[in-house]
């Protein structure tokens, strides 16, 4: 009962009262009028759009534009298998089955990539399309399209094209998907016609989430408003290259050549010589310095004026929609390969698994493109996962090879500082002026909007004339005194690779066509944005790595680390990485090959790659699983592939378990949950309490030591501390002077928990009196030890134990890490933001799953935000090339993007508990395993 009330019984309810009651009643009938009007919209949709939108599988259908029959097998799983007998009627048949089970996904990624989502959804997306029109990859992709693809691409590029199209000719839009049902209420939007360049325009999506060191060189900036050089190094550690250098770069066996630049492997391979002409730094690729300190092009050591510029543009970037990572963040991947000398079969076995964020539908297809006879006619036999929109095989294997790819993490993009004059910008003491273009962006239910574009000569476009808050930052930004004079604010461009035209779409044809490691390379030097790691193998037992990709090389010893002035010629890149001089090796003497995010090459490799690996956590526990395989005389079976991809062995548990152990708890609640760890195997399975309490001591620590001190910019937004200025830790008390809220969305936030945390912490250890253990005063007015180890563990496993009280219960018993670590599959458009009826058809979950941060079964959280997933592996699969039948093969959604088909979430259960399907490749497998056939004529 709320404070100075009384209440009485048997008074009749007074005039007021009476009011209230019938407003309660009415409230109450117009909620059930909803829930019925909504019943009976879900069983209209259910019924008449539904079903009008799922693919016919059976029976044949007609396609003007066919030479000839094209068979499509589909398996129990719905994964098209399909037969040609031309390359064009091939791509043709494969642009038809894609747009029937994938077309909405395909029509929202084409509208993201050229700016134009406000034509669907809306003035929510306008600001989204201003910064996607202001980068221009539709543009970009145009000319590629024009001016940089083979004849032979352009022609499947078209047929594909072609396919699409027959399966939109009469076709209204509530026949397509149940999405586009839902948007008529709201919009006459009706889907246009595929283009070629719409297939093109998809892998500016794929680079931009994979583009490498963006978002550090943008908190490294943020934090100096906070943290001091030597702060930011220490959150930003050297590579452990002198902890076992063996081992934790992906390149191993060869010697450093001076004059090339290229390894020499001592068995005989070589990762080629180097044409030099271009230049390059010769700084190491390792290190960080001072954490980005200095940016070695006129801009002052701490970067201070950047802190507001560069939060503007983290907003920005933000708010993209996802393509296949979370901008750029989190992102990771497994691929190993193993040779013949270590495996059961006598032939390689390769393993794949890509990390990107979680969406629905996956951001992978499965399917098999074969022509019935191989022939300058019809030349391709490949299997394997492809994207929705795009003709041929992404990662997979054909007759002959088999390939996979991890993130590389090369540097790939620089911000510039450029000061603004007048209609130009100012360079080498001339003012020059900026090439413009207006752009049209239709808004549905709005008024079109126009905007105009500026980029620099060089083609760099100014990302701060779409956001506010750069254009403030620009009259802040911290320069030493040779700089121009600030005037009305410094703008900032970007420089990327990703903005010139490229090849790439040739090289996923040359691959899913090469016979043998040579051809694999010729394909790998047309891979020229995003790099990847690739590695390969193929039936005549010979494994290989080789890094690609437009990689710039830099004047002036900058490591692309931080900003640098655009205002300076000598700040501009100088030229690229000759494909000669890129790190590669074949058939190591170690007999495998590992990549999981890690340094390519050590650091005696002539020039910078990057600044920002991933730090090894994952490479060295699947080199680990490997040795002890080996060591112990064993043999490599597909299966032991599989569980090696599943393993959720939790690396730091087994560097802080042992101290924590060694803490003395008084509390009898807490030392209960203290005692989990005792006899705990560091596995992190969905069942398992002690996971669930190490994640949370360990979050606890990292929010104690590191995330009370960031600045508010790199915090979760809502989560608010009463701040000392002058110390930057949170002070929860009477004398705090300021209030500071965080501004980053949860699962964005640090510190995230990754490896990088990892080595932090580890390289802290042995520090038991450093400053970043200063233990916050409680909000119970415990003060904290100063400089204390121990008592900063002993109160994150206090504040943890109550944390799960509140999210678990109180009994430990009831415990377990995958109540806490919980994936939710969500529609990647009205999925999270329409309305909650149609949120409840279209989105599924949640699952619990094991695995965690950093571990190779990689089912990443951030521990700055939650124990909630936020990227998975995406799909899973393990290569035979002794037999392909034998392979296997996981998606972590469906073959299917509509929300009631069967093959809409038929894979997950099994991708949760880490089981892999049959993979069907000859002939006679595929037919064995065909459940539907549709005959495509002409």
């Amino acid at each position: 009962m709320p404070p100075n009330t009384t209440a009485t019984t048997g008074d009749k309810p007074g005039k007021s009262g009476r009011k209230k009651g019938r407003k309660a009643r009415l409230i109450v009938l117009v909620l059930v009028l909803a829930v019925i009007g909504g019943i009976a919209f879900g069983a209209y949709w259910s019924i008449s759009t539904v079903r009008a939108s799922f693919p016919q599988t059976k029976g044949s259908i007609t396609l003007e534009g066919l030479s000839g029959p094209v068979d499509v097998k589909r398996d129990g799983y719905g994964i098209p298998q399909i037969y040609a007998s031309s390359d064009a009627d091939l791509f043709m048949a494969q642009g038809y089955v894609q747009a029937q089970d994938r077309f909405y996904e395909m029509d929202v990624r084409r509208h993201m990539t050229s700016g134009r989502l406000s034509e669907m959804f809306g003035e929510s997306q306008v600001d989204n399309d201003e910064f996607l029109r202001t980068l221009g990859w539709d543009r970009v992709a145009e000319q590629e399209y024009d001016d940089e693809l083979s004849d032979s691409t352009k022609k499947y590029l078209q047929a594909y094209a072609k396919g699409v199209n027959a399966y939109l000719e009469g076709k209204d839009s509530a026949d397509i998907s149940l999405e586009y049902a839902a948007l008529g209420f709201t919009n006459d939007y009706k889907p246009a016609e595929w283009t070629p360049v719409d297939s093109v325009s998809w892998l500016k999506a794929m680079a931009w989430d994979l583009r490498g060191n963006m978002q550090d060189e943008i908190d490294r900036a943020l934090m100096t408003s906070r943290l001091g050089p030597q702060q930011i190094a220490d959150l930003y550690p050297e590579y452990p290259y002198t902890v076992n250098a063996e081992s934790t770069t992906i390149v191993q066996q060869g010697e450093y050549d001076e004059l090339t630049g290229a390894f020499e492997g001592g068995d005989g391979t070589s990762s080629g010589s180097a044409d030099t002409s271009t230049g390059g730094s010769t700084s190491t690729s390792g290190s960080t310095g001072t954490g980005g300190a200095t940016s070695g092009s006129g801009t002052s050591g701490d970067a201070t004026g950047l802190q507001s510029q560069l939060e503007g543009l983290y907003n920005v970037l933000d708010d993209l929609p996802t393509a296949v990572g979370v901008n750029g963040n989190g992102i990771g991947s497994n691929s190993w390969v193993v040779s013949g000398d270590h495996t059961i079969t006598g032939e390689p076995l390769l393993a794949n698994d890509p990390h990107l964020s979680a969406s629905l539908p996956s951001v992978w297809y499965q399917m098999g493109l074969h022509c019935r006879t191989v022939s300058s006619k019809c030349q391709y036999d490949v299997t394997g996962y492809t994207f929705a929109g795009m003709p041929g095989v992404i990662i997979g294997h054909n007759q002959d090879i088999a390939w996979g790819m991890t993130n590389s993490g090369v540097d790939v993009t620089d911000l510039y500082l450029e000061k603004l004059s007048g209609d130009g910008y100012l360079y080498d003491g001339k003012t020059k002026p900026f090439e413009t273009r207006t752009e049209t962006i239709k808004v549905a239910g709005g008024s079109p909007k126009k905007i105009v574009v500026r980029k620099t000569e060089d083609g760099m476009p100014l990302l701060s004339d779409r956001s506010k808050e750069l254009v403030k930052v620009g009259q802040k930004a911290t320069v030493d005194n040779a700089a121009p004079d600030r005037g009305d604010g410094y703008g900032i461009a970007l420089k990327w690779t990703a903005l010139d035209p490229g090849t790439t779409m040739d090289a996923v044809f040359a691959m899913d066509r090469a016979k043998d490691w040579d051809d694999f390379r010729d394909a790998a030097e047309l891979f020229d944005v995003p790099s990847q790691n690739l590695v390969y193998a193929d039936s005549e037992d010979n494994i290989g790595y080789q890094l690609p990709g437009k990689i710039p090389t830099r004047a002036k010893g900058d490591d692309g680390s931080v900003p640098v002035a655009g205002w300076d010629s000598e700040n501009a890149w100088t030229g690229y990485i000759p494909f000669k001089a890129l790190p590669y090796e074949l058939n190591p003497k170690r007999g495998y090959i590992v990549t999981a995010n890690q340094a390519v090459v050590d650091d005696k490799y002539k020039y910078t790659l990057t600044t920002d690996w991933g730090y090894g956590t994952r490479s060295q526990r699947i080199t680990d699983l490997i040795e002890n395989k080996i060591k112990g005389g064993g043999k490599i079976s597909t299966d032991d592939m599989r569980q090696m991809q599943t393993d959720n062995s939790s690396e730091i548990a087994k560097l802080l378990v042992p101290t924590l152990l060694k803490i003395n708890i008084d509390d009898p609640d807490v030392r209960e949950a203290q005692d989990l760890l005792q006899d705990w195997d560091k596995t992190q399975d969905a069942d398992s309490a002690a996971a669930a309490y190490f994640n949370a001591v360990w979050r606890n620590i990292l929010k104690l030591a590191f995330g009370n001190k960031l600045p508010k910019e790199l915090r979760v937004e809502g989560q608010c501390l009463w701040v000392d200025p002058a110390n930057a830790t949170d002070a929860v008390d009477d004398t705090a002077k300021v209030r500071e809220c965080g501004q980053r969305d949860a699962d964005q936030a640090q510190p995230d928990g990754g490896d990088r945390w990892f080595q932090v912490v580890r390289d802290l250890m042995d520090k038991q009196d450093s400053a970043w253990w200063t233990t916050p005063k409680s909000a119970t007015g415990r003060e904290g030890a100063d400089h204390d180890r121990d008592d900063l563990f002993k109160r994150a496993m206090i504040d943890a134990r109550w944390e799960l009280t509140a999210k678990l219960g109180k009994d430990i018993d009831t415990w377990s890490w995958g109540r806490l670590h919980r994936l939710f599959l969500k529609n990647q458009t009205l999925g999270t933001s329409g309305p909650g009826f149609l949120q409840y058809v279209l989105n599924r979950g949640p699952w619990r799953l094991g695995g965690g941060e950093a571990a190779v079964d990689a089912t990443g959280w951030n521990a700055a935000g939650g124990y909630g997933v936020v990227w998975v592996p995406s799909m899973r699969m393990v290569v035979n090339l002794d037999d392909f039948d034998k392979s296997k093969w996981i998606n972590l959604t469906g073959a299917s993007g509509h929300a009631f088909s069967a093959h809409y979430t038929d894979q997950t259960a099994k991708w949760a508990k880490g089981e892999l399907l049959d993979w069907s490749f000859s002939q006679e497998a595929v037919d064995k395993s065909t459940s539907d056939t549709l005959v495509l004529k002409p």
